[in-house]
């Protein structure tokens, strides 16, 4: 598809559509901009999307540690995702970006399209270690923008009650053959197979995607005979049983809520539920989420990466450099990695630590390594246009309003006039 460039308030209200899917977000407070006023008084701003934690907690804490070791004082503002998406938009448009900001990752392209970030080769960041699947989303035409803090992702959690009763071993599902005839054993034990979130908005994408490039389909072919049998797969699904109807307006947390009434043996959810799972009233165990033909499909991530907008005092970036690599350190990734529960690091030895501390976090450690960014392949803000044809396709398709084929071949006849 053609990429467009679009003015920085436009690619907001395209960006709003694609929200953090990993992580609860509140309303935001207070403002902020980094300017040659605050260098002088050794201030230096930070915006995330996390107004959840307050000042004192563990997590601010840890922001202003980094302060401290770079000598400054840290002031931190906390918006919501979408909020601080468009937030920064209009602080770069108005020359007052604050220093440094904690983005979710498919709106680093937004900002980068928009010419108001620094890449990590300006700022002198060594990204070497970062795993690059994860790397990939802050990359656009072959410049990287940012640091990724972590990643969630997408697997799919089993009721281990359910399974047994059906005679399922989750340790035999490795394709989408041996996945339908977990799902066909479990509905013919008095269950039901699996719940997961087709809603008509970035979640139903969000959940889709692993089918998608699990059968070998790319973004840039929505209708491509790999992404129209991994519709036909959820609609298969759907029409004998194994999934209910519910699905087609489920949310993420819908779907989960669904599963924890012990009724269903699989629900395709994320990191975010690790805590939730152990405390389920039934065992739960989790297994990535297969290809078509055999191996892992690969999910995709969540979690935000740290980013330095472009400021007009130059002589602010070492200051910013260091407070970023405070927070990207092994010891760091790590840190963070606990703080949010369910991040795993980008950086082999950032997983490594980790799961000596959590080895049972292994499974979601390979998911995150085998994970692909949204905006991958260069897509940047094209994206949220593909991915609104996406989920009207999905829900088109499980809805019977059209066959999958039908849905699919609609879905790419308008991103490619919408793309131009």
């Amino acid at each position: 598809m053609k990429r467009i460039h679009q003015s920085a308030i436009a690619v907001a209200a395209g960006i709003a559509a694609v929200g953090l899917l990993a992580s609860c977000a509140g309303a935001g407070a207070g403002s902020g901009g980094g300017n040659e006023g605050d260098a002088a008084s050794g201030a230096y701003t930070w915006w995330d999307p996390y107004p959840q934690h307050e000042e004192g907690s563990d997590w601010a804490n840890r922001v202003e540690a980094c302060g401290d070791e770079a000598g400054v004082t840290i002031e931190r503002t906390a918006y919501d995702t979408t909020a601080l998406t468009n937030q920064a938009l209009l602080a770069g448009q108005e020359g007052n970006s604050p220093d440094v900001i904690l983005l979710d990752n498919p709106a680093v392209s937004t900002l980068a399209d928009a010419g108001i970030v620094s890449t990590v080769d300006e700022l002198g960041l060594d990204v070497s270690g970062i795993d690059a699947n994860l790397l990939a989303a802050g990359e656009v035409d072959g410049e990287t923008y940012g640091v990724p803090i972590g990643a969630n992702t997408l697997a799919l959690y089993y009721n281990q009650d359910v399974l047994d009763a059906a005679g399922v071993d989750p340790t035999s599902i490795t394709d989408w053959a041996s996945l339908t005839a977990a799902l066909e054993a479990i509905t013919a034990s008095g269950s039901q197979g699996i719940t997961f979130s087709g809603i008509g908005t970035e979640e139903g994408s969000f959940q889709f995607l692993p089918w998608f490039w699990g059968a070998g389909a790319e973004l840039t072919e929505l209708d491509s005979p790999e992404a129209v049998a991994a519709l036909e797969l959820w609609k298969g699904w759907l029409d004998d049983g194994l999934a209910p109807n519910t699905v087609i307006n489920n949310s993420q947390n819908t779907a989960w809520e669904e599963f924890l009434t012990g009724g269903f043996g699989f629900v395709e959810n994320g990191t975010w539920q690790v805590n939730a799972a152990a405390e389920a009233d039934f065992p739960a165990g989790v297994i990535e989420i297969p290809a078509e033909d055999g191996g892992v499909a690969p999910a995709p991530t969540g979690g935000e990466f740290i980013i330095a907008p472009v400021q007009s005092d130059e002589g602010r970036y070492d200051v910013t450099r260091q407070i970023i690599e405070c927070m990207t350190t092994p010891e760091g990734f790590v840190e963070t990695a606990n703080t949010f529960a369910y991040y795993v690091p980008p950086t082999a030895e950032g997983q490594e630590a980790l799961l000596e501390e959590h080895a049972d976090l292994d499974t979601w450690v390979s998911a995150v390594q085998a994970a692909k960014g949204r905006t991958s392949d260069n897509l940047g803000t094209d994206y949220p246009i593909i991915s609104e044809q996406l989920w009207t396709a999905v829900q088109n398709g499980l809805s019977g309003v059209s066959t999958p084929q039908a849905a699919l071949e609609e879905a790419q006849a308008n991103a490619e006039a919408d793309l131009g």
